[in-house]
């Protein structure tokens, strides 16, 4: 119990410091697209229903429902037709009864970029060989360690400490570190799940190397980059699920999430200049526990025509999946991008459990 309190303590004590900071209402956002092809498909509603190897990144609570001693899981994603590339791998590590742990990469990056700054020669010609190529690429390192508490008839917990590493090439790069806490609570076919990000904000400091491009920032007019601090604020996810079995075989489940932002005017469905409201669904059907359905609509926006009038979107998403002995395979067709001008992606997870040999 001192830890939840001191957690939302926590939380509450970075939103009051908000106001005396600068901190931009988007940072690090390549870690809220989310992992799991099975979630993807889902829209992301899945702080409830987390309950596997990709808690690490959902809710590190739900590491405690993994019944195998070990799990593996591994996602690729292209987006903004195979401009970046977005790669997530796990490891979980059943350590008793009532703890577990787990570690989780993420990377977003565009690679092969060019860089022209050499194109010309001291004599004025062009020379493509003076062409070289560097990587933008976002790192998410989270380590995750989830325990069953005895309060209110048993609570699972989980906390994530996280390791950001972002970089453009040689030009600038940036170190963060952060925290997560999470809970779960199952009564009957009921979860309710609760994810705090950034409790105590996450910190990036960035390191720009001027040297490299002065003269062309010089030349343009642009302001040469200083080296800096990014803060990412905290955010809270609250989310329920319910689970039915009909028909013997078949079996359906319902989840909303309700993401909660106090850092201003936010384009959700939900919002005021304090605080802004993100909800999403999700639903997915089974057959034998092994074949799956599933669809989600999420990422409500308001989009303002021509005529100065709003129209309301929203993103659906759809997936399937099948689960064979130790291994699941798990697709969607979702999006990150603007909803009237980027393509939907294909994203593809594969997830194992292992047990030792006794």
């Amino acid at each position: 119990m001192k830890v939840t309190t001191l957690a939302l303590g926590l939380f509450i004590l970075t939103f009051s410091l908000q106001a005396q900071t600068n901190a931009p209402k988007y940072s690090n956002e390549f870690l809220a697209i989310g992992v799991d092809a099975r979630a993807l498909a889902m829209s992301g509603a899945f702080t409830a229903v987390s309950d596997d190897i990709s808690s690490g990144y959902w809710n590190p609570a739900g590491l405690n429902y993994q019944t195998d001693d070990y799990a593996g899981s591994l996602m690729h994603a292209q987006y903004f037709a195979g401009i970046a590339n977005y790669d997530y791998a796990a490891f979980s590590a059943k350590i008793d009864e009532v703890s577990t742990l787990a570690i989780s990469a993420i990377r977003l990056g565009i690679d092969d970029i060019p860089d022209t700054r050499f194109l010309y020669d001291a004599n004025g010609a062009i020379n493509y060989d003076n062409i070289q190529f560097f990587s933008s690429a976002d790192y998410g390192f989270l380590f995750s360690y989830a325990r069953k508490l005895k309060i209110l008839g048993g609570i699972e917990s989980g906390l994530n400490a996280k390791i950001i590493y972002r970089n453009a090439g040689s030009f600038a790069s940036a170190w963060g570190y952060g925290l997560d806490i999470g809970f779960q609570k199952s009564i009957k076919k009921l979860k309710i799940g609760l994810m705090l990000k950034d409790i105590t904000g996450t910190y990036n400091t960035w390191n720009h190397n001027t040297s490299l491009v002065a003269d062309i920032y010089t030349q343009t007019g642009n302001k040469i980059p200083e080296n800096s601090i990014e803060i990412t604020l905290p955010r809270a996810i609250l989310g329920v699920s319910y689970r039915i079995e009909f028909l013997k075989k078949m079996s359906a489940l319902v989840s909303v999430d309700l993401e909660t932002t106090l850092d201003g005017k936010r384009n959700t469905l939900v919002k005021s200049d304090v605080i802004s409201l993100d909800p999403k669904a999700g639903v997915e059907l089974g057959y034998m526990d092994k074949f799956f359905i599933r669809g989600g609509i999420g990422q409500f926006q308001q989009i303002q025509e021509f005529d100065r009038s709003y129209t309301t979107l929203f993103q659906p998403n759809f997936g399937v999946g099948v689960k064979l002995n130790q291994f699941c395979i798990d697709y969607a067709l979702t999006d990150v991008g603007d909803q009237t001008e980027s393509p939907y992606s294909h994203v593809i997870s594969i997830k194992a459990t292992f047990n030792d040999k006794k």
